[in-house]
């Protein structure tokens, strides 16, 4: 059982900022809370009891977002549902819908927030790897003042992130990406509602004709120890679209598998996945149908 001595819903950030500071580490930060029963259950035989639950979901500096041209800004307590809602934010982040679609159901999706999926900081979180592509910045904001991080140095290890004690992540700064094609994909022992034994997320912007990389943008998570971004695969993806070019940018990543169970079966998924995922955002952004043959997408269906 998860008991609490006190349940505290600040409206502000600095009433949220005083109430852990009161509470000296005696607290545990929610949003959604989607993740707190699992965190109590996890190695702690679900008897757990917690000082303080500071609930920050009320807070409207969270919940703000901003669509621009080039940037993207979301507060920390954005839910996942949001990026199947609002048309916007899915042609500014083409992947994150279909993140989201796999993410959990419906329920989960309109109570989980992106913030909560960074700070958990989990090897196998669905959001950070699209975040990363997406080449995202966080803000921390404390009683002392707000500090940015790149997400893909923030989080440092699986369930570690550089967050002080008394600093809450705000919000998530990000690019965004009109015109690309992008795609989402995962594996676990299901589909969704599931932790991900691997996930790829993609987005490919080509020329006019369909028959050029113009830019790639990878993000991966599952198969190693913190989610990262494949820049060596996306410089190597810029140029002509070719089924050869597309193969052989799948083969790339493969050593960056470290988990010591199932190894080879993740390096099968990761070489299905990038290509499925590559041809996928292809797709979406208009590839020239003489670029992707039939047979290329059926093998990787």
């Amino acid at each position: 059982m998860l008991t609490c001595d006190e349940y505290l819903t600040p409206a502000t950030l600095r009433e949220a900022f005083d109430a852990m500071a009161a509470r000296q580490g005696r607290y545990r930060i929610i949003a959604g809370a989607t993740d707190t029963y699992p965190w109590a259950r996890e190695g702690r035989a679900g008897d757990v009891h917690v000082g303080a639950l500071i609930d920050v979901s009320k807070i409207p500096e969270l919940n703000e977002r901003q669509i621009g041209d080039t940037r993207v800004r979301l507060g920390a307590g954005t839910p996942i549902q949001r990026f199947l809602d609002d048309p916007a934010l899915g042609r500014a982040m083409p992947e994150m819908p279909r993140c989201a679609v796999w993410f959990a159901d419906d329920q989960i999706r309109a109570q989980a927030t992106i913030g909560g999926n960074i700070v958990n900081a989990s090897p196998a979180a669905d959001v950070t790897p699209c975040l990363i592509a997406h080449d995202a910045t966080v803000e921390l904001a404390s009683a002392k003042g707000r500090r940015k991080a790149k997400l893909a140095e923030f989080i440092t290890g699986p369930n570690t992130t550089q967050l002080a004690e008394g600093e809450l992540l705000t919000a998530i700064e990000c690019d965004a990406l009109p015109g690309y094609g992008g795609s989402f994909e995962k594996v676990g022992h299901r589909r969704s509602l599931v932790i991900s034994l691997a996930c790829v997320a993609t987005a490919l912007r080509l020329d006019a004709e369909g028959r050029t990389v113009e830019d790639a943008r990878l993000g991966l998570a599952g198969v190693c120890a913190v989610p990262c971004r494949l820049r060596d695969v996306e410089d190597f993806l810029r140029g002509p679209l070719t089924p050869s070019r597309l193969e052989q940018a799948a083969e790339m990543p493969l050593d960056l598998v470290q988990s010591r169970t199932r190894r080879e079966y993740r390096r099968d998924i990761l070489r299905g996945f990038l290509m499925r995922g590559l041809i996928s955002a292809a797709k979406r952004a208009g590839a020239d149908p003489a670029a992707l043959p039939q047979e290329l997408e059926a093998a990787y269906a």
